[in-house]
């Protein structure tokens, strides 16, 4: 039997419109070998979190280019909080200052990718990072 692909919602949340990296980080995911699920623009962060838990994703990926990452990043986390879901983790990238990337790792943030990063190192970081929720017991 194989063994299960990890499954990643890739979400625009806000009314960021720039979701060309999105799309670019969601391919080459799946290149991977990762279940991708791709929400499109403008969800709230209660969506992001009905989507991922309604898909059983084993991570959620943010990408946002807005400046509202000290908002929507926390909005994320808490509203997968409130529905029992603290074991998907959440990671992602945009413009992000490196200040605020510090502050958002501490508040619970994977990763954050920034403008640039290569391909391969996202998809090295899940492998590092993200197991199947399914193999937990």
């Amino acid at each position: 039997m194989p063994a299960p692909k990890i499954r990643i919602l890739v979400a625009k949340p806000g009314l960021d419109g720039h979701d060309r990296g999105a799309k670019v980080v969601a391919r080459a995911l799946r290149d991977a070998g990762f279940e991708v699920i791709y929400t499109g623009l403008h969800q709230t962060p209660d969506m992001v979190a009905v989507a991922a838990i309604q898909e059983d994703v084993d991570a959620v990926g943010l990408s946002i280019m807005s400046g509202a990452h000290n908002t929507l990043f926390p909005a994320v986390l808490d509203a997968l909080s409130a529905r029992g879901a603290n074991d998907i983790i959440v990671f992602g990238g945009g413009i992000v200052p490196e200040k605020d990337a510090e502050s958002l790792l501490a508040k619970g943030v994977g990763a954050i990718f920034t403008p640039g990063a290569p391909l391969e190192e996202i998809v090295g970081w899940i492998h590092a990072h993200v197991k199947p929720r399914s193999l937990e017991i």
